[in-house]
């Protein structure tokens, strides 16, 4: 396992990663997630709904036709199973990697009543806690709400509201739980992380440019990689602003940033950076909303690239 990265640490893109079969397309890849022996699964809004990749980007198999609505969120508990959030299903479904079906969190097709805080109104994360074993749920389209369940399912407590103050959110989007119990939010339209304990005790918040996307490194990496989405219409073009995934340390000090942090279609850019994942070599997976944030905006309307890997070559 490598350490937490450093600020000379080197993350280098891998253009044209992955090896995608002739005839097949992820139209957008909207989530990420790596299992135990770093095969990458790929969650996305085509007709092979779920892609899977060796390390390198061999192809490997598909499945999950007709299953879906509408892809959001997919993450690998640490029994190796899929956790994976459709959200206009308005559900969470545990399956194995090979797609088959363990359980079903919220009623398909029925949403809650819309930002009353019920299960659910449109989730969209999914993340199992390394301190209590428990799953915790993003509820943020239609919903401001932060779910704990236990491992099996039964609902445990919630929390949140529609807001700006403390404990209050406007789109939870993805969340990560760190290796003490602290809960990590990105509360996307406040532009900043909230940060809980299990219980749903607010603990601090921190500024971020439009979290979209938060994942965590394994072993020794004690880092929160954040993928923040691109700046307004109105700031457009300017460089700096989002587009790009700050490490931060435990302490949400920054490390580095990677990607240029201007809009692009090159192999050092971002489009809508919407879900992350670092495999056991350090090295990170995003994936991107990029055909509804840039792609259909095209004309002709095109699919563009919508999956990204960057390598950790040193540190």
């Amino acid at each position: 396992m490598p350490a937490t990265p450093t600020s000379a640490t080197v993350f280098e893109p891998a253009a044209g990663w992955p090896a995608v079969p002739h005839g097949m397309s992820f139209k957008e890849a909207t989530s990420v997630a790596v299992d135990a022996d770093n095969n990458v699964y790929i969650f996305n809004r085509g007709e092979f709904p779920m892609m899977v990749f060796g390390q390198a980007g061999n192809y490997l198999k598909t499945w999950g036709q007709g299953d879906f609505n509408r892809p959001h969120g997919a993450y690998v508990g640490p029994d190796g199973n899929l956790f994976l959030i459709d959200d206009l299903d308005h559900t969470v479904k545990k399956m194995t990697t090979g797609g088959d079906l363990i359980f079903v969190l919220g009623t398909p097709g029925q949403p809650a009543e819309w930002q009353q805080g019920g299960i659910f109104n449109r989730p969209t994360d999914a993340f199992i806690s390394p301190k209590s074993g428990d799953l915790f749920v993003t509820d943020g389209y239609g919903n401001s709400r932060v779910h704990r369940f236990t491992a099996d399912g039964k609902h445990v407590l919630s929390w949140g509201e529609p807001g700006t103050g403390p404990g209050q959110f406007s789109l939870p989007h993805n969340l990560v739980v760190l290796k003490d119990g602290r809960v990590v939010v990105c509360d996307r339209e406040n532009f900043r992380l909230q940060v809980f304990s299990e219980d749903g005790e607010f603990l601090q918040q921190v500024h971020a440019h439009r979290p979209m996307a938060i994942g965590v490194g394994h072993g020794d990496d004690e880092a929160i990689y954040i993928g923040e989405a691109a700046a307004p219409p109105v700031q457009a073009g300017v460089p700096g602003l989002g587009l790009q995934v700050k490490v931060l340390d435990f302490d949400f000090n920054e490390i580095t940033r990677i990607g240029a942090g201007i809009l692009g279609e090159q192999p050092d850019r971002f489009i809508a950076p919407h879900g992350i994942a670092i495999d056991s070599e350090g090295s990170v997976y995003v994936a991107e909303v990029a055909y509804t944030a840039y792609g259909s905006l095209q004309d002709p309307p095109r699919e563009v690239k919508s999956i990204r890997k960057w390598a950790r070559t040193s540190g």
